[in-house]
C-alpha cells in the first residue's frame, strides 16, 4: 500500500514532476507504479513509456518488477534502460544522420585508451593517456564537439586537447566507431539541431521516468529536455543528498536548473524511510543538514529506536580490522542470520588490504566488491574479440582490438586508411581488409598483413560452425599465435601463467554454459553484455565495498572504517573544497544500516616511513552525542562484549579441532 506521498507521486500526471525520494522512501517502488498508472488508468502505450536508470542492474531489476505487476505483453514493451542504452537504440535508429553505417562499434574503455596513446607522443605514460580521456569525456558529459572546445580554449594546453580530441573523432570516424560517451552526445547533437527529428522522438517517446536525476551530467539533462519537450511529461526521482558523483561529471545542480527551465514543476518529497531505525536516522538527519539545501527535507521512521551507533578508536588500521573481524563474528554468533546481511564500507578500495586479512585469520567469508572482473583482462578481452569477429563480422571494435594481437606490423596510421576505405566502399574493415580496393592506399607489406589476417578469420569462422565453444577457443589460440605469443612474453613468469590459467578457465567457463551445440560467439557475446555488477554472486559473505558503490543497497549491520580527517572526509576533498559532497558520502554509507551500524577511526597511520596521528572524522562530531556509544562511555557493557567474543573465538577454535 502506498503512503500519500507516494499515491500523489503516482497519481499526478498532468506536468513535470520532481520527486525527491530520501534514502530507504520507496523511490523504486514509486517509479513502478507510475508506470503501471500509466499503462492502465491512464491508458498510454506500454511502447510510448520510457524509464531510465544509471545501471543495467537497476534497469533489470525495473524489468523484473514491472514483470510481476503488468500483463506479459506490456511489461515486454516498456522501454526500461540505461541513459547509454537508450542513445544506442537512438543511433541504431539514426545512424545515417550521425554519419555512422548500421553496424557501427561501441568502444570499451580499452579500446579507447589504446586509440588516444597513438594520437600522443611515444614518450606519454598512462598518466597522460589518463587525462587526455577524461578532457574529452568532460566535454562531450556537457555536450561540446571538437570545434566547441577549440572556440572555448583559451590557453595552449587547451587548444591543444582540442586538437586532440579533433583528431580522435576523426580516427572514430574511420573506424564507423563511437564511444560511451557518444551514446549520449551524438542523439543530444541530432535532437538539438533538428526540430522535426525532435518532434518524432518526442511523439515515440510521449512520458519518460528518470531514476536518480541528481547524478545526471549536463549533457544528460539535456537530452531529457530534448526529448520532453516544453509539454514537460516527465517524473524525475532522486535526492540531492545522495550526489556523490560530481568527480565523474554529475550535476546536482540540475535539481535547481529543472525548476527554472520548467516554471509549472511539481515538487514532491518522500520522506518516510522504511530501511533504518530511528537513532541511524536521527544521525543521517543531523549529519546532513549541515549541508545547504534547495529543499530541505527530514527522513523520518515508526521504527524502533535502535542500538546506538558505536564509535571505536583504533589504534592503526591493523587493529581497527581485528576490531572490525571480531565484531562481525559476535554479531553473527549473536544474530545467527546471513554473513551477506553484514557490509564493511571505505572511502577507497586500497583500505580492504589490511580488512581481508583480519577476516581471514578471523575465518570471516567476505566477498570484495569492485577488483577487477575476470572478463576485464586483457587476455579474456582479446580472445573473445576473436569469437565475436567469428559470428559478426561487422563488429569493427572487435576487429580493431584483435587484428594486432598478437603483433602483426600494423600501426594505428595504415588502419586508419583502411577505416577512411572501409568508409567510402560502405564496407565493414574485416571486409575491407580481404578487399583490394581498400587496401591498395597500403604499403605491401601491411597490406598483405590485413589480407592474411582476413583469411585466419574465415578459416576460425568455418570451424565455428561445427565446434563446441571450448574447443572453438582452443583452436582461436591455437591458429592465431595467441597462446605461443603469450609463452613469449617477456617479464614474470608468475604473470604468464596467471594469463594462460586465465584462458583455461574461460574455456571452461565456455563448457559449462554450452547449450544445444551454440557457437562460442554467441556465448562471448552473451558474456560480453554482463555488466561487472550483474556477473558478481557474493553469496553468504560480509561485503567489502567502497561507499560510492554501496549507493543502492542496504545491510542488517553495516561497518564504515577508515573514519578520520584526510580519509572520510578525503584530503583531496578538502583542498578542492568538495567537503559538501564528503558530506552526503558519509550520509549514503549511513544510511545503508537498517539495525546497527559502527564507525571506526585509527589514532595513526604510517606514510612513507613516518607515523602520522589522525584526528577522528569531523564528521562523527556533526552526529548527535546521545545516538553515539564511544570507546570508554560504557565499560561494563565494553567488557561483556570482550568476554563474548572470547567465547565466541574459543567455541570456533574448539570446533576446529574436534572437525
Amino acid at each position: 500500500m502506498l503512503n500519500p506521498q507516494q499515491r500523489e507521486a503516482v497519481d499526478y500526471c498532468d506536468g513535470p514532476l520532481l520527486v525527491l525520494a530520501g534514502a530507504g522512501s520507496g523511490k523504486t517502488r514509486v517509479i513502478v507504479e507510475k508506470i503501471a498508472h500509466l499503462v492502465q488508468r491512464r491508458g498510454l502505450a506500454a511502447e510510448r513509456i520510457a524509464a531510465i536508470t544509471f545501471t543495467n542492474k537497476a534497469a533489470r531489476e525495473m524489468r523484473e518488477r514491472l514483470a510481476k505487476r503488468l500483463p506479459q505483453a506490456e511489461s515486454e514493451a516498456l522501454r526500461v534502460s540505461t541513459f547509454h542504452a537508450l542513445g544506442l537504440r537512438f543511433l541504431q535508429q539514426e545512424h545515417a544522420r550521425a554519419g555512422l553505417r548500421r553496424s557501427f562499434s561501441v568502444l570499451d574503455a580499452d579500446d579507447t585508451a589504446a586509440l588516444l596513446k597513438d594520437l600522443l607522443p611515444k614518450a606519454a605514460r598512462n598518466d597522460d593517456i589518463h587525462v587526455l580521456r577524461g578532457a574529452i569525456s568532460q566535454a562531450k558529459n556537457a555536450g561540446l564537439d571538437s570545434a566547441a572546445v577549440a572556440t572555448a580554449a583559451r590557453s595552449a594546453r587547451e587548444h591543444e586537447i582540442a586538437a586532440r580530441y579533433d583528431a580522435y573523432q576523426q580516427r572514430l570516424r574511420a573506424y564507423n566507431a563511437v564511444d560511451f560517451d557518444d551514446l549520449i552526445r551524438l542523439p543530444l547533437a541530432l535532437l538539438e539541431a533538428d526540430a522535426e527529428l525532435a518532434l518524432v522522438w518526442r511523439e515515440r517517446l510521449r512520458y519518460l521516468l528518470v531514476d536518480e536525476y541528481q547524478d545526471t551530467n549536463e549533457a544528460q539533462y539535456r537530452l531529457l529536455k530534448a526529448l520532453a519537450g516544453p509539454r514537460g511529461a516527465f517524473i524525475c526521482v532522486g535526492d540531492d543528498d545522495q550526489s556523490i558523483y560530481a568527480w565523474r561529471g554529475a550535476r546536482p545542480e540540475n535539481l535547481r536548473d529543472i525548476a527554472r527551465d520548467y516554471p509549472t514543476l511539481r515538487v514532491l518529497k518522500l520522506e518516510q524511510n522504511y530501511r533504518c531505525s530511528t537513532r541511524i536516522l536521527r544521525c543521517a538527519n543531523a549529519l546532513i543538514a549541515h549541508n545547504p539545501h534547495t529543499h530541505p527535507k527530514k527522513l523520518w521512521s515508526a521504527a524502533s529506536t535502535g542500538a546506538p551507533v558505536r564509535v571505536l578508536r583504533c589504534r592503526d588500521a591493523e587493529h581497527e580490522a581485528a576490531r572490525i573481524a571480531a565484531l562481525l563474528d559476535q554479531a553473527h554468533g549473536t544474530d545467527a542470520g546471513s554473513w551477506g546481511e553484514y557490509a564493511v564500507l571505505y572511502r577507497g578500495n586500497h583500505q580492504s588490504r589490511e580488512l581481508e586479512k583480519a577476516l581471514r585469520l578471523a575465518r570471516v567469508p567476505y566477498h570484495l566488491s569492485g577488483a577487477l572482473s575476470f572478463l576485464d583482462r586483457a587476455e579474456v578481452k582479446d580472445v573473445l574479440a576473436y569469437l565475436r569477429l567469428l559470428v559478426n563480422a561487422e563488429d569493427d571494435a572487435a576487429f580493431l582490438r584483435v587484428v594486432n594481437v598478437p603483433r602483426r606490423d600494423l600501426g594505428a596510421s595504415s588502419l586508419e586508411k583502411l577505416g577512411l576505405a572501409a568508409q567510402m566502399q560502405h564496407l565493414s574493415l574485416l571486409a575491407a581488409a580481404r578487399d583490394a580496393r581498400c587496401t591498395a592506399a597500403l604499403a605491401r607489406r601491411q597490406a598483405q598483413a590485413l589480407q592474411a589476417f582476413a583469411a585466419l578469420i574465415a578459416r576460425l569462422a568455418h570451424l565455428a560452425e561445427k565446434l563446441p565453444a571450448s574447443e572453438l577457443l582452443d583452436a582461436v589460440l591455437e591458429h592465431s599465435g595467441y597462446r605461443a605469443s603469450l609463452a613469449a612474453l617477456p617479464g614474470d613468469p608468475a604473470t604468464r601463467a596467471r594469463r594462460e590459467a586465465n584462458l583455461r578457465e574461460l574455456g571452461e567457463w565456455f563448457s559449462a554454459m554450452q547449450r544445444g551445440g551454440a557457437r562460442g560467439g554467441d556465448l562471448a557475446q552473451q558474456l560480453m553484455l554482463l555488466g561487472n555488477a550483474e556477473r558478481e554472486e557474493p553469496g553468504n559473505a560480509v561485503r567489502l565495498m567502497t561507499l560510492h558503490a554501496a549507493k543502492g543497497l542496504e545491510f542488517d549491520g553495516v561497518c564504515i572504517v577508515g573514519c578520520d580527517d584526510a580519509t572520510l572526509p578525503h584530503e583531496g576533498a578538502l583542498d578542492e573544497g568538495r567537503l559538501e559532497e564528503e558530506r552526503r558520502l558519509f550520509y549514503v554509507g549511513i544510511t545503508r544500516a537498517r539495525r546497527w551500524l559502527v564507525l571506526s577511526h585509527s589514532e595513526r597511520v604510517r606514510r612513507y616511513g613516518e607515523v602520522v596521528a589522525l584526528r577522528p572524522s569531523r564528521f562523527i562530531d556533526e552526529l548527535p552525542a546521545a545516538d553515539l556509544q564511544r570507546d570508554g562511555d560504557d565499560p561494563a557493557a565494553e567488557a561483556e562484549t570482550r568476554r563474548d567474543t572470547a567465547l565466541t573465538h574459543l567455541a570456533r577454535l574448539k570446533a576446529l579441532l574436534e572437525s
